[in-house]
C-alpha cells in the first residue's frame, strides 16, 4: 500500500486526535496495566552500568517514564499527543519531547534503549522503514529496541478511529532485520496465557554495529 502525502498527514491527525480527545481516560485506564516484563527484558539486554539513557517512545502519559526513573535510569519521552506530553512531564518530572511519526528528530546515538511499548503498530508500513531508521540511528552502538504489538495477519488500516498495522513475527521481523537490527529474544504477552489468548507480540532487538 502506497499512500500519498495528504493521506499519511490526516492517519496522523485523526489517530492523534483520538488520544488528545481520550487522554484522561486513556491515563486511567492504562495506570496500572503490569509490563514490568517487558521493562525487564529491554533492562536485561542493555550494556553498562545505571544510569543508562532511554528513549519512551510512545511515552504516552508518562507510567513508564516514572518506573524507569525510580529504577536509576535518565528517561526521556516521546509523544504526537501534546496532551499525553503535558501529563508524562507532570507525573514524572522527565524531559519530553512532542513529535510525531512524520516529523521526527532523534539526537544521533544517543540513547542506550528504546522502549516502544504499543506505539509502533500505529506506524503505517510505507513509513516503517523510515521510522525503524531514525530509531536505529538514536542508539548508540550495540543499544536495544524493545517494541510491543497487536499481533495479526500483515494487514493495516483504520480500527474505529485510529489507524494501525498488524504484524506476524516472520514480517515484523523482516522489517527490523532489513533497518540493521538483529534479534535478541521475542514472545507473546500476557503470560502464561494460551497462544490464542496473547494478542501482544514482544521483541527485541539490538542495533549491528557498523
Amino acid at each position: 500500500m502506497n499512500l500519498p502525502t495528504d493521506e499519511l498527514l490526516q492517519i496522523t491527525r485523526l489517530t492523534l486526535q483520538h488520544y488528545e480527545q481520550a487522554a484522561e481516560a486513556f491515563r486511567e485506564g492504562t495506570r496500572d496495566h503490569d509490563v514490568s516484563q517487558n521493562i525487564a527484558a529491554l533492562l536485561r539486554h542493555l550494556e553498562g552500568p545505571a544510569p543508562l539513557q532511554i528513549l519512551d517512545f510512545g511515552c504516552g502519559p508518562g507510567r513508564d517514564l516514572k518506573t524507569f526513573s525510580a529504577l536509576g535510569h535518565q528517561a526521556i519521552g516521546l509523544d504526537g499527543c501534546a496532551r499525553f506530553a503535558e501529563m508524562a512531564r507532570l507525573d514524572s518530572g522527565c524531559e519530553v519531547w512532542q513529535q510525531d511519526f512524520l516529523q521526527l528528530d532523534l539526537p544521533p546515538e544517543r540513547f542506550d534503549g528504546v522502549f516502544a511499548n504499543a506505539v509502533l503498530f500505529h506506524v503505517p508500513v510505507q513509513l516503517l522503514p523510515r521510522v525503524l531508521g531514525q530509531l536505529h540511528g538514536t542508539l548508540k552502538p550495540g543499544g536495544v529496541l524493545f517494541s510491543s504489538n497487536p499481533r495479526g495477519d500483515n494487514q493495516e488500516g483504520w480500527n474505529g478511529d485510529r489507524y494501525a498495522a498488524y504484524h506476524d513475527l516472520p514480517q515484523w521481523r523482516r522489517h527490523l532485520l532489513a533497518a540493521g537490527f538483529t534479534e535478541l529474544e521475542h514472545y507473546y504477552r500476557p503470560h502464561g496465557l494460551p497462544r490464542a489468548q496473547q494478542p501482544w507480540l514482544a521483541s527485541l532487538w539490538r542495533k549491528t554495529a557498523d
